[in-house]
């Protein structure tokens, strides 16, 4: 398999690195201007933002706006199980150096708010726009972007994700697609290396990944992939490729012959590694990586989590996870002397197939003081039974919360029970 130091075409060759400046056709600034009627109402009628329902209102419109409102920006795609918006905003930040950005680092990552982040600033040159995995082939192949970003991939939602082998795939087609896209790829994930193989402009990036528990098998023929330390390879010659930026723990090894000691204010390693990757695509577009990472060591929080929320009571610290890469993750930089409130839902949004809480270590938590809440915390409830961790059962995350003495809290939660613990502590629940 090829391997090397990353491509760096002319930037003025690539279809993404456009100057703004051409007009939209009358069909899609009605469109727009429709979609953002739509989208206005639906806040002033307490409905939500209003972004995704005015993106749906205008593709229905105009199904080629998407195409047309990024024609003329430098745009880059953000995907990946876990991470695509905590690196989404990072490499906002960083961009923001250059000039304005238009994003949608609120998590909207279907087609729908993809293009209501688009219509949100339309004049901006540049676009970090995070892309939910199975989506990202309809959505590149109406952008064309500039770059590409693959984090990583594992099970997730298997009720609407499916597997993710099937995922990979799907990818590797999109990628292969894309003749002029630079894709920067994390090269410790081999179903990322799988998808990122046929890029015309690999830029691969060593973050250090732990999980390997979907990728026990190569993605190409089916035989078992063997790991020697941070090097894997299958018989098949799928292997782990040179990685041209490599992280040590805080430290970033660039191309450029320079090393970065990232100082992130946020923790964890899955932190440092989507630092890693914004930092790589980042210079891919033109922002030198020192002058990248001083922006993005500006960030402490990602649409609320690794907040502190202060109560009457109890100090509580915000966490996200959503699934058990994500889990796996998470779970090794809790506060060792707090008590654990966990609350699992499981909408829409979330899965309603909870079989991936069987995959999470919950044995990590034994001998902590835990609390399983959340609409379906009488699952996580039987799950922490047989991983042998005494806990308490409080549907309620609120109440499970001011039940515990007074002191810091540490509370992690899946994806709608995040966002529905945030805005009820935001408005004062």
């Amino acid at each position: 398999m090829t391997t090397g130091s990353p491509v760096r075409p002319d930037r003025a060759s690539l279809p993404g690195f456009r100057a703004p400046g051409s007009k939209l056709p009358f069909r899609t600034r009605a469109s727009v201007a429709a979609g953002n009627l739509t989208a206005w109402l639906s806040r002033n009628a307490g409905l939500g933002s209003g972004g995704m329902i005015g993106g749906r209102v205008t593709l229905k419109l105009d199904p080629r706006a998407l195409r047309r409102l990024a024609r003329d920006r430098t745009v880059v795609l953000v995907t990946g199980t876990n991470g695509k918006t905590t690196t989404s905003l990072m490499l906002s930040r960083a961009l923001e150096a250059l000039a304005q950005v238009a994003s949608n680092t609120d998590g909207a990552n279907m087609p729908d708010g993809v293009l209501a982040a688009l219509t949100a600033s339309p004049e901006a040159p540049y676009a970090v726009l995070e892309v939910d995995e199975t989506y990202v082939p309809w959505v590149a192949q109406q952008i064309q972007p500039a770059a590409v970003v693959l984090l990583n991939l594992s099970r997730d939602q298997l009720d609407r994700v499916g597997e993710v082998r099937g995922t990979e795939r799907d990818l590797r087609a999109a990628i292969e697609a894309l003749p002029n896209s630079v894709v920067v790829a994390n090269c410790d994930d081999v179903l990322v290396t799988s998808a990122a193989m046929g890029a015309a402009h690999p830029v691969w990036v060593s973050t250090g990944q732990l999980w390997r528990e979907d990728s026990v098998s190569c993605p190409r023929c089916g035989q078992a992939v063997e790991h020697v330390l941070e090097y894997w390879s299958c018989a098949c010659g799928l292997a782990r490729p040179v990685p041209s930026w490599s992280l040590t723990g805080d430290l970033l090894s660039t191309p450029h012959g320079s090393v970065i000691d990232l100082d992130l204010r946020l923790p964890g390693d899955a932190n440092r590694a989507n630092a890693a990757l914004a930092l790589a695509v980042a210079d891919s577009v033109g922002v030198p990586p020192h002058l990248a990472i001083a922006r993005l060591r500006t960030i402490s929080d990602i649409g609320g989590r690794y907040r502190t929320i202060q109560r009457p009571r109890h100090s509580v610290h915000l966490m996200l996870a959503k699934n058990p890469a994500g889990w796996a993750e998470t779970l090794p930089v809790l506060a060792d002397d707090a008590p654990v409130v966990v609350a699992v839902n499981g909408r829409e949004a979330d899965g309603r197939d909870l079989s991936w809480l069987w995959d999470v270590p919950f044995e990590r938590l034994r001998g902590r003081h835990v609390v399983a809440a959340g609409e379906r915390s009488a699952d996580l409830a039987v799950r922490l039974r047989y991983a042998d961790v005494p806990h308490q059962w409080v549907p309620d995350p609120v109440r499970a919360i001011d039940a515990l003495r007074a002191g810091s809290v540490e509370l992690v939660a899946n994806y709608t029970a995040f966002r529905e613990l945030v805005g009820r502590f935001d408005s004062g629940r």
